[in-house]
């Protein structure tokens, strides 16, 4: 693979990201944050999924794109590694896969341990993590499909090993998926490549599936990347996209689309393109996500962005006839991708707060009064927006079999000594909360672990 490529897919790390690359218990008690006591809720384990809508639901993105050398694809270390150089900011916790799934790194902690990682090509690990949805009360999540991995075989094979076990995992556990091809990356003379894949994909009956979600009636297909500034991808470019996947559609009864559009698509400033014909584009959607990583740091900016963006938004899209999903997550890093092309990052970015960041924005978006929530992401350990289980421990990092300047982040980053599936519970929390239909408390839903 040509360094050329290799960037390109390393960029495509970062986008979903906001900031600029080059052209991680004690005995549980309440704490006070903003004058509010935190008290402790439990979640229950959820029963099968309705896959009939997406409305009252938290839908998680899932990456998908994880592989390892010696997993049955040629990609080898894929998004683990570059060369070398790690390209994640958080590392999975080993011990929460049987040895037999674990991918074998070279990777020691302190202690001499081994550091290890996990491959998506292996269905026994997709089934864990959706038992894991299924545990924690979790909805289901949105596949990504990169346009740009479908141009070479090797890459497109190992995308459909992933979708064979999201599919799969999905119905053993009665949870729901749906496919999200990003155009990151993707030329404008293989933009007809998106319709072609999914043509393919609904011949060979992938929306027949009981756990794949439909939504207004049709299954719901998303597309990323529509209106973002700096980027070739035009409106009539979308377009010819969204009239390619409703004629490869037709025969199979039809598609609702979800575009995944910049925060400033309304206005079409910062993030968003200034051209005034992608209003063209926002009411041919049947459901609008902007992309909210990134844009906001702490608890006001996350109040603010709602204010300034999730509530206008929302009265715009009601007006169009067009769902609105808003966007939540946890925190943001990606300084090892970044160091790994030269440039500097600081780790642990965005902070995390233990949580609280994360439940801010769910009280903010359903406050506001929105009836469906995207979470970014379920494992998403490049940016530092996964929600799975994670390495808690600064201890348990590895020390050595990785090159100098490299770290990572733990789940103890930010004071609190949390479990690995911390983000998990949480995330349940917030799924009850978005099923309930109602706004939830201020109040942080989780007791909080204190040393």
């Amino acid at each position: 693979m040509s360094w050329t490529r290799n960037c390109l897919r390393l960029l495509a790390l970062g986008a979903f990201g906001f900031l600029a690359i080059p052209a991680g218990c004690a005995h549980a008690q309440g704490v006070q944050r903003k004058g509010r006591i935190v008290k402790a809720q439990f979640v229950k384990t959820a029963d099968t999924v309705d896959a009939s809508t997406l409305t009252g639901k938290l839908i998680m993105g899932y990456q998908g794109w994880f592989n390892c050398p010696g997993d049955g694809t040629k990609v080898g270390w894929w998004h683990w590694f570059s060369g070398p150089d790690p390209t994640v900011d958080f590392l999975p916790n080993a011990a929460d896969y049987p040895t037999a799934e674990q991918c074998v790194t070279s990777m020691l902690d302190a202690s001499g341990n081994p550091v290890n990682l996990f491959s998506n090509a292996n269905p026994a690990t997709v089934e864990t993590h959706f038992q894991w949805m299924q545990q924690y009360g979790l909805d289901g999540v949105a596949l990504q499909r990169f346009a740009v991995d479908l141009l070479d075989a090797p890459t497109r094979d190992a995308r459909n090993i992933d979708l064979t076990n999201v599919r799969q995992a999905a119905e053993d556990n009665g949870r729901v998926f749906f496919v999200m091809y990003d155009l990151t990356g993707l030329p404008e003379d293989k933009i007809s490549s998106v319709a072609k894949d999914w043509k393919e994909l609904e011949k060979e009956g992938i929306t027949t599936s009981p756990a794949y979600l439909h939504h207004r009636g049709h299954p719901l297909l998303a597309v990323w990347g529509f209106g973002f500034s700096g980027r070739p991808l035009t409106p009539a470019n979308a377009e010819d996209i969204l009239n390619g996947l409703e004629k490869a559609s037709k025969k199979f009864g039809g598609i609702t689309i979800m575009g995944g559009v910049p925060s400033y698509w309304r206005t079409g400033r910062l993030d968003a393109s200034s051209d005034p014909k992608w209003k063209k584009v926002w009411p041919k959607l049947g459901v609008l996500s902007p992309w909210s990583v990134g844009r906001y740091t702490n608890d006001a900016g996350a109040d603010s962005y709602s204010a300034t963006v999730w509530q206008p938004d929302l009265a715009a899209t009601r007006a169009m006839g067009v769902d609105y999903m808003p966007v939540v997550w946890p925190g943001y890093s990606f300084a090892n991708t970044n160091r790994s092309l030269g440039v500097s990052s600081p780790i642990n970015q965005i902070p995390r707060e233990c949580g609280l960041f994360y439940w801010e924005q769910i009280y903010d978006a359903l406050s506001d009064g929105a009836t469906m929530v995207y979470g970014a992401m379920f494992d998403e350990v490049n940016e530092g927006t996964a929600m799975f289980k994670m390495l808690p421990q600064a201890s348990e990092v590895p020390v050595s079999g990785i090159p100098p300047g490299y770290s990572f982040v733990t789940l103890d980053a930010d004071g609190c000594p949390l479990p690995s599936d911390w983000y998990l519970s949480l995330a349940g929390v917030a799924t009850a909360a978005v099923h309930s239909g109602t706004t939830p408390s201020p109040t942080f839903p989780l007791p909080i672990p204190t040393n």
